[in-house]
């Protein structure tokens, strides 16, 4: 990704790239293609095999995930996301309560959803408007992603937060809702966000057309889901966070959460 707009520092993007390896390119279009074939494999399962999720909304969550999850993803996707649909609970019967390792884990997806197709749309928007601070659009960039993916994760608490279900006042259910999206973005935003800045200060951002900036992106989705990952877990601890209804099977043997 540029982090310039005038023409002055076109030249200079030239210069970052040249400090991105040639070998990370034919990487970079390996993991894109996995992540692209993962995403149809989930959306195969959903929508021709038939096993949609009680959680409409997590049927845009887990291909997104696969985007740059990869098999990871898949593997999430069938131990834990089928889980949630009616055609698997009738062809398994009942499923067991889950750990909260698990609930943690399912429970980050929707923040990592938020956050990807938040730099869809903020990444062409943010340098179409030539807006920077402190000489960068890189703050901008990163603020107004956040922004965005606050927005849309509170869009799916708003639905799945139990508080929300709850009989409790609208203003108590929207502030649960809104501080589950802010705390797991804030969380999601170190990992992520950190990336961004290192990259941006390492010279090695390419331009947003260059398949290398999406698979950097990927590393950056991963990174803050793990950032999150606490997060999401305390939410869930306090009741404030509940994990989408898909996740309803133990992902992990052992003792313990």
């Amino acid at each position: 990704m540029s982090i310039y707009n005038d023409a002055t520092d076109m030249t200079d993007m030239a210069s970052m790239e040249s400090a991105i390896p040639q070998w990370l390119t034919p990487v970079a279009w390996f993991f894109v293609a996995l992540g692209i074939l993962s995403a149809v494999v989930v959306l195969y399962d959903i929508y021709v095999r038939r096993y949609r999720q009680s959680e409409r909304t997590m049927e845009v969550v887990w291909p997104i995930t696969a985007l740059y999850l990869g098999p990871f993803a898949l593997w999430a996707y069938y131990r834990l996301g089928r889980a949630g649909s009616p055609k698997w609970r009738q062809e398994s019967g009942a499923v067991p309560e889950q750990r909260l390792s698990s609930k943690a884990l399912t429970g980050g997806t929707p923040g990592g959803a938020a956050a990807t197709v938040a730099h869809f749309i903020g990444v062409p928007l943010v340098i179409a408007s030539g807006l920077t601070i402190a000489g960068t659009n890189l703050w901008v960039l990163i603020i107004f992603i956040a922004l965005l993916a606050t927005a849309l994760l509170f869009l799916f608490e708003r639905f799945a937060s139990p508080v929300w279900k709850s009989g409790t006042g609208s203003g108590k259910r929207a502030g649960a809702a809104f501080l589950a999206a802010a705390v797991t973005v804030l969380a999601f935003d170190i990992g992520m966000g950190g990336w961004m800045i290192f990259l941006h200060f390492g010279m090695l951002m390419p331009a947003p057309t260059d398949v290398t900036f999406i698979f950097l992106m990927q590393i950056g989705n991963i990174l803050g889901f793990a950032t999150a990952y606490p997060a999401v877990r305390w939410l869930i601890q306090r009741g404030i966070k509940e994990p989408a209804r898909e996740a309803a099977v133990p992902a992990f043997t052992g003792r313990g959460n």
